[in-house]
């Protein structure tokens, strides 16, 4: 008994030592402990939780996702401030993309102007020779092209009866000549009319009978560029019979754009090659611009005048010149944007501005206002600051992701977050629209691919259908865009060979009707819900009368995956 209460004594001893022992040694640490815990605490109450398979889930703090019931992981600081309008897009995505960036800038404020032309006849030396008598084409001394000819030389040889009366008219007025000289004079003049020269005439009063053939003679010394009769032709006075060019001056005519008349100007240097003499490079001014447009190439003309006694230049060669313009300074620095970066939609001009990232970047779509075009690139006059980067390589790739993200882009510039006033007459010429739609979307619900299909067709008839006759220009400026997004992405629909093939066309659909539908307002209670696992776990958007959630994108599978993200 005894040995049991020693036994008892000397265990509450090592348990007190022991306890002692480590007040000691720990019992010190204690409050470096509580502020460790503290911190940890802290860390973990700064930063933002999210779900990895739905991204619009934010909370304070660590736990599982409301929707589906996946542990949070922490969100990284840039995701937490990436803008609702921004597109993420990973490094590893963006070089399988090709996509290529620049830091926007001034640059050289010089535009170089490109021309195409050709050599041509100088209009003011080209001549057309026409026979001065009535007659018949006996005999050709010139019958080709190309053949020079000069002045006062023989080209033909022409039979005319009517000259020939004449002659004898002449020959018996001189008979009378000393009692009525004045009908002499008169029928001495009207072979004079002919252009019958005096030699030829007293010729024919000399030898007392008339010429038979009279010479054509050239007017004009040249090159004859066209055969306009042949032998054997009866001609009347005035017609042509040779066309003769003297190339000794000739004219390079330089196509101007509607887009380029502003480059070029009276005085304007031109540098230009000529495609059969190469190894040379000419200049010359410009020394005419035509103030009129053709109507059927919407095309004005530049020309210079070029010396060519020696004949190296023969018109029909083709010409490419160069003109250089440098643009007034301002003083101020003027962004420079190489082409490939913007995009155009309709009087709207984007381009994509980068974020940097710690892993990845962001793109955001940003309209901007261009200034003149330069040789390959455009001014910006505002939208854009020095120090940004912008998509230069990939722009059409970075504007499709964004697309189908459901963020604003070229093709869905989300036209619907201003709402315009409608009437209800305007209204139910909208709702067959959204009542079709909302058709397909339960057809997609329930899994049904033909019934899908099939209100695609119907859609699509409810498109080609709208009145716009009925509505206000507000309204058809919504639709000018809309209409076209919807025929394009309806015909792809309801050519689809498979349901997930449709269900990916139906992102586009949907995203072009919630612009729409928030624009219009066509019907009351209509719910913009959001899958975020749809679209690659991009997300994608859909139109709904409930708020009970069925999502188009997985059907049964998923039916509830999903929330309403917006009440219109």
């Amino acid at each position: 008994m005894k040995t049991n209460r020693k036994n008892i004594f000397l265990a509450i001893g090592v348990l007190g030592l022991g306890i002692f022992l480590g007040w000691l040694f720990f019992g010190g640490n204690e409050t470096a402990g509580d502020e460790h815990d503290h911190s940890a605490v802290s860390d973990s109450e700064a930063e933002t939780w999210t779900c990895s398979m739905h991204p619009q889930i934010r909370q304070p703090e660590p736990g599982q996702c409301p929707i589906c019931g996946m542990d949070l992981i922490p969100l990284s600081e840039d995701e937490g401030g990436l803008d609702s309008d921004m597109f993420r897009m990973s490094e590893d995505a963006m070089k399988l993309a090709n996509i290529s960036t620049m830091t926007v800038g001034g640059g050289e404020m010089g535009k170089e102007l490109r021309l195409n032309g050709k050599v041509v006849v100088d209009e003011r030396n080209d001549y057309t020779q026409t026979v001065h008598i009535p007659g018949r084409i006996e005999k050709l001394m010139v019958n080709f092209t190309g053949e020079k000819v000069s002045r006062g030389q023989t080209l033909a040889t022409i039979y005319s009866p009517e000259l020939v009366t004449a002659q004898a008219e002449l020959l018996q007025a001189q008979e009378i000549k000393e009692s009525q000289p004045e009908l002499f004079a008169a029928a001495k003049q009207k072979l004079r009319n002919w252009k019958i020269s005096d030699a030829q005439i007293d010729k024919m009063l000399a030898e007392g009978e008339p010429i038979q053939r009279f010479s054509i003679r050239a007017d004009v010394s040249g090159v004859v560029t066209e055969l306009m009769a042949e032998p054997g032709d009866h001609l009347e006075q005035g017609m042509p019979i040779y066309q003769i060019a003297n190339l000794d001056q000739l004219w390079i005519q330089f196509d101007l754009y509607e887009s380029d008349l502003n480059w070029v100007e009276e005085g304007s240097t031109v540098e230009y090659t000529v495609k059969s003499i190469p190894g040379e490079t000419f200049e010359g001014k410009i020394s005419f611009v035509d103030p009129l447009l053709n109507d059927n190439t919407r095309v004005a003309t530049a020309r210079i005048e070029v010396s060519n006694k020696d004949g190296k230049f023969k018109p029909g060669m083709f010409v490419s010149g160069v003109v250089e313009n440098q643009l007034e300074s301002t003083g101020e620095d003027r962004i420079v944007i190489p082409e490939s970066a913007v995009l155009w939609t309709g009087e709207r001009s984007v381009v994509y501005v980068k974020t940097e990232m710690d892993k990845g970047a962001g793109f955001e779509m940003r309209e901007v206002k261009l200034g003149p075009a330069l040789a390959d690139s455009y001014i910006v006059e505002s939208g854009l600051k020095p120090g940004e980067q912008i998509v230069v390589n990939g722009t059409f790739t970075v504007d499709a992701a964004v697309q189908l993200a459901g963020k604003p882009s070229m093709m869905n510039p989300n036209i619907g977050n201003q709402a315009l006033e409608v009437s209800e007459e305007e209204k139910s010429v909208l709702q067959p629209l959204f009542s079709n739609y909302l058709e397909l979307k339960d057809a997609l619900v329930n899994d049904d691919f033909q019934k899908a299909k099939s209100e695609g067709k119907e859609l699509q008839q409810a498109i080609d259908q709208v009145k716009v006759a009925a509505l206000s220009d507000e309204v058809n400026s919504v639709l000018k865009i809309s209409i076209p997004k919807l025929q394009m992405v309806t015909d792809r629909l309801v050519n689809a060979t498979s349901i997930d093939a449709a269900r990916q066309e139906f992102i586009g659909l949907s995203n072009t009707m919630i612009d729409l539908a928030q624009s219009t307002k066509p019907m009351d209670g209509m719910y913009i819900q959001h899958c975020p696992m749809a679209n690659s776990n991009q997300g994608a958007d859909w139109l709904s009368l409930s708020t009970e959630v069925k999502n188009p994108y997985y059907g049964a599978s998923m039916l509830s995956c999903g929330e309403v993200k917006d009440k219109i």
